[in-house]
């Protein structure tokens, strides 16, 4: 008889709350007063852990106990910490779905996801009766607010009812803790299954990866990746910001968050971190506590780690962990890395280098396939700098989808040996020679033509070099049944107007590249079209029908492909044509 050791990511809190009862867990701006000066409301840890039983207490009377699929939809909060925490406590299943997709596809998750109960702010439980959420399966509703004729409950009516004596269910690592559904920018979205193991495992990675320790401080600005800050013993400091418009976010109230508590550590997506580092009153005497800066969500453009890592104190550098909703961490790397060593390399087309796998994570590279593989083999693995799509297999890989047969199929590889399934990221790229990942961009963004294929990031690297160009974006147009790569540039604000001469400059760069050199034109956008929260996924089935329709207007005719597409260069390969023999 196996015996399952029991294992949930609340029991940090509890071990917090008996520890350092008085250190503040969580702290929320709660208003402006008449010179602009911010107030904030705070729990400690204590209190958090008190408020979490309170609640977890009174979920369970309403009917809300392990294994009840519950949507979350509360904005950064004191209560949205309460509330995950005492879900996780009575082993509910919490599922995530992130508000910036949309109305529609929201409902299409929802309806995936089959919740039996619903809890949100005010503007959700509208939204759910305007739309029909779910309405066949929810049996149970709270507002976070007294709204009776949009909820049945309401937060503060279940912790008057409750005691702040709880007990933790007795969750085992294979028990399913949260459906978190992937953001949907590069297909439907799904709902990747997360165990409790996953989360203990998650915690305890990114501790060791990056030397985190108790008493630290971190800047909240993404509400998953905040819930991890009290787990790892960390004071969570929410920003007064939109955390669904980081492209948004005023500069000024993120330095004033890491002045007022002096934080140690800053999550932020690509997003934000160019708008911080875009900020021309940034001093870095405003960053002197920051011990390390993490981004994630999508590649960060170099471009914007050079400008913030110049404004950083003399030993903190920026993170990027590479990863996804459905296995994060993979690997990561640190601007140290990207700035002095690897840079060059990237610029050149050798795609993003994103690290070493961390600790305990298989990263494999198999052939560019858009059909299903059932079963593991070791044939499978491509040599070192053979681009191909990434595999990986370790302690934090979702097993599957939820209610989504289909897309287990294509994404996930029965390993016998371990009995467990490797997860195909979606994402291409190689192994360099020093066991280093690279990053050649979505499977779905390579434009396959007559004469071989174009990848996005390798493509793109060599325009984004450019002064004047922000952000490329490599997309296949058909023409008489044929498709083309076409390459669509967004400037830099600064160069709201343009010359002639920006194209022929472009094109002149193309040239020099045999992996560009099919490029068939070169389109300037006034603005990609991306997603929210991120702000740096971009929409390519978009911009090709913009593509399409412009080109089109032009009475645009693609010269034929008189050679076959070049691959891109591999680190090792450039390297070895510098080393003298």
């Amino acid at each position: 008889m196996i015996v399952q050791i029991p294992c949930n990511v609340a029991r940090h809190l509890e071990v917090l709350a008996n520890q350092e009862p008085h250190r503040m867990a969580v702290v929320f701006p709660q208003s402006r007063d008449e010179d602009n000066r911010v107030s904030y409301t705070h729990l400690t840890f204590q209190q958090l852990h008190e408020d979490s039983n309170r609640l977890a207490s009174g979920f369970e009377s309403i009917g809300i106990r392990r294994g009840t699929r519950t949507v979350l939809m509360v904005q950064p909060s004191l209560d949205f910490f309460a509330t995950t925490f005492a879900l996780f406590k009575v082993g509910a299943v919490l599922v995530l779905i992130d508000p910036g997709m949309g109305i529609r596809n929201l409902g299409r998750c929802l309806a995936q996801a089959k919740p039996e109960a619903f809890i949100g702010v005010p503007k959700a439980h509208l939204a759910r009766k305007l739309f029909g959420w779910s309405r066949t399966t929810i049996r149970t509703t709270v507002c976070t607010r007294k709204q009776r004729w949009l909820a049945e409950h309401n937060l503060d009516c279940l912790r008057r009812k409750s005691s702040g004596d709880y007990k933790c269910a007795l969750t085992h690592p294979n028990d399913l803790a949260a459906i978190l559904f992937t953001s949907g920018s590069t297909g439907p979205a799904k709902g990747a299954i997360y165990t409790h193991h996953i989360f203990e495992k998650q915690v305890e990675i990114l501790q060791k990866m990056y030397g985190i320790s108790h008493g630290e401080v971190d800047l909240a600005t993404f509400p998953l990746f905040a819930l991890f800050g009290p787990a790892l013993g960390m004071t969570a400091i929410i920003p007064d910001m939109n955390p669904t418009r980081p492209a948004n976010v005023d500069p000024k109230k993120i330095v004033e968050a890491i002045e007022n508590f002096g934080v140690t550590n800053l999550f932020g997506s690509p997003a934000l971190l160019n708008r911080l580092a875009r900020y021309d009153q940034l001093q870095s005497e405003s960053l002197r506590s920051l011990k390390r800066v993490t981004s994630a969500g999508a590649p960060v453009p170099i471009k914007v780690i050079e400008r913030l890592q110049s404004k950083l104190p003399e030993k903190a550098y920026i993170h990027t962990p590479y990863g996804a909703t459905e296995s994060l961490p993979v690997a990561t790397v640190c601007s140290r890395t990207l700035l002095k060593e690897t840079r060059q390399y990237s610029e050149r087309g050798c795609g993003t280098c994103i690290g070493q796998p961390v600790s305990d994570m298989d990263v494999k590279i198999i052939a560019i396939s858009d059909a299903a593989i059932s079963n593991w083999q070791d044939g499978l693995s491509l040599p070192v700098s053979r681009i191909g799509e990434i595999v990986v297999h370790g302690p934090v890989v979702t097993q599957a989808y939820y209610a989504h047969e289909e897309a287990n199929k294509l994404s996930k590889i029965l390993d016998p040996q371990t009995g467990r399934n490797r997860h195909r990221m979606g994402d291409l790229g190689y192994l360099d020679s020093e066991g280093r990942l690279w990053f050649c961009g979505r499977k779905s963004h390579r434009v396959e033509t007559e004469r071989g294929t174009l990848f996005s990031i390798p493509t793109e690297a060599i325009f984004n070099s450019h002064p004047m160009v922000f952000r490329s974006a490599l997309v296949g147009v058909t023409f008489d049944g044929k498709k083309y790569p076409i390459l669509c540039i967004e400037l830099e604000k600064d160069y709201t107007t343009h010359g002639p001469d920006i194209v022929g400059e472009l094109f002149h760069l193309a040239k020099q590249q045999p992996h560009t050199r099919a490029i068939q034109a070169i389109l300037i956008h006034p603005k990609f079209p991306v997603d929210i929260r991120h702000n740096a996924k971009i929409f390519r089935e978009k911009l090709a029908l913009w593509a399409t329709q412009r080109l089109q207007r032009r009475k645009f005719h693609p010269q034929p492909l008189t050679e076959d597409v070049a691959l891109p260069p591999t680190f090792d390969e450039l390297r070895s044509r510098e080393t003298p023999a």
